[in-house]
């Protein structure tokens, strides 16, 4: 759920879990550690995210619409790649000076509640400053935490197959809503042997597609307060996709690592790939086939597990300027040209107004759109799985032990207990 692709997540996530910690970042300096208001009246509240420059330019043209309709409250920015944005916000947060309204996702949301630093915006919501009406599909529920509303999603995005079309045709392959995992195998297979071009891009070190399987399978990967699932279900998952790997229907990871940061679907190195939907637009970028979105595999034949996952904005606990920080999180999730200038970067738009508002009339948006209102209809959507509080540790580990498992660096057995050790320590802490 950060920018555009599934690249962010590989890149950095390796590096997030040892990095969070990291000494000798500078601090924002942004309000000097007072109120941030002036004589005549007016505040300022720091606003920071992190994304690339699009994302920037983006925002920073939707905070001018807002001063213009807020006078008397400036906004300060400041962003930052994903890494560097949480191990600024780890230093901010430990010094009692973290921006007023923030970028956040779902991994960190009891995290910083557990160090009371996030703003509870129920009484915001109850003061008439910040606007719960008009989301779609219940995505608001989604910042809820224990009671609490702890984040306010600016966009929704659900876990998608992405194909390459042409490789899928040529292949005789045409995926279908229900078809099962033993299908989905069975296509990659056929894919292998009648294209030479291996069928996924390394599905089996995804946590949040791995989350689907296991709710798939009345478990799930994260309860409450830490793992939904035992060591042998990881086991089969891991053995599975190691034993895919080396039968060559799955792509080499050490091809994979050298591609970096271009995907192996786009490169013609795999045919099919896991990711957030809002993601796929990369692939029309970087890659010369043509893609498009198909269904996630099923145990049962009905149910995906799928959820709406969404970025969000968040507030400072001790901010200065609660009311303040309220408005400004309702006008960027509800007016209408914020909307037209954000698009669907973040995922796609969160609320009636805004999605309503943009009209993307490029083929790539426009199949995004399609597929979750598709999602939706069908019934298929459920409830987040919950979040304990070092769960962005744990995805990290998931991610880079995945990689040293599917390489023969780590046995598969061993890989199991490592992952399920550094969990435990991460959930612990």
């Amino acid at each position: 759920m950060g920018k555009n692709g599934s690249v962010e997540r590989r890149t950095v996530l390796k590096a997030a879990g040892a990095s969070l910690a990291a000494a000798g970042l500078a601090a924002t300096t942004g309000c000097g550690g007072d109120d941030g208001g002036s004589g005549d009246g007016t505040v300022e509240i720091r606003f920071a995210w992190w994304g690339a420059e699009e994302r920037a330019k983006r925002i920073n043209r939707s905070v001018k619409l807002f001063e213009k309709k807020y006078p008397k409250i400036k906004v300060k920015t400041d962003f930052q790649d994903y890494v560097a944005f949480w191990e600024k916000f780890q230093t901010q947060a430990a010094g009692g000076n973290p921006p007023d309204v923030f970028q956040n996702a779902v991994a960190f949301l009891r995290k910083y509640d557990k160090r009371s630093v996030l703003l509870d915006l129920k009484s915001q919501v109850e003061a008439g400053n910040l606007d719960l009406k008009n989301f779609r599909s219940g995505v608001e529920k989604v910042g809820e935490v224990d009671g609490k509303l702890l984040g306010v999603p600016v966009g929704s995005n659900t876990m998608s197959l992405v194909i390459d079309e042409k490789v899928f045709r040529k292949a005789g392959v045409e995926p279908e809503q229900g078809w099962t995992w033993d299908e989905y195998f069975a296509a990659l297979k056929k894919i292998h042997d009648t294209q030479k071009v291996a069928g996924d891009t390394g599905y089996f070190g995804i946590m949040y597609l791995y989350d689907l399987y296991l709710r798939q399978n009345g478990k799930a990967f994260f309860t409450e307060d830490g793992l939904g699932f035992e060591e042998t279900d990881l086991t089969e998952w891991w053995q599975d996709g190691y034993n895919r790997v080396k039968a060559g229907i799955v792509t080499d990871p050490k091809k994979v690592e050298q591609l970096k940061p271009k995907s192996p679907l786009a490169s013609g190195d795999g045919a099919s790939e896991f990711t957030w939907d809002n993601f796929t637009v990369r692939y029309t970028t970087e890659g010369d086939s043509t893609y498009g979105l198909a269904p996630i595999p099923t145990t049962d034949g009905k149910e995906t597990g799928q959820y709406l996952g969404s970025l969000m904005l968040s507030g400072f606990a001790r901010t200065e300027h609660p009311k303040e920080v309220a408005q400004f999180i309702s006008f960027m999730v509800h007016d209408p040209e914020v909307g037209r200038i954000m698009g669907y970067d973040r995922g796609i738009l969160a609320t009636t107004e805004q999605f309503e508002a943009y009209k993307p009339t490029d083929a790539p948006n426009q199949a995004i759109a399609r597929y979750e209102e598709e999602v939706a209809e069908a019934g298929l959507l459920g409830t987040i799985t919950p979040h304990p509080a070092g769960a962005d540790t744990v995805e990290a580990a998931f991610l880079r032990i995945a990689g040293d498992m599917s390489t023969g660096k780590t046995k598969v057995s061993d890989a199991v207990k490592q992952f399920f050790s550094e969990a435990k320590t991460a959930l612990a802490a």
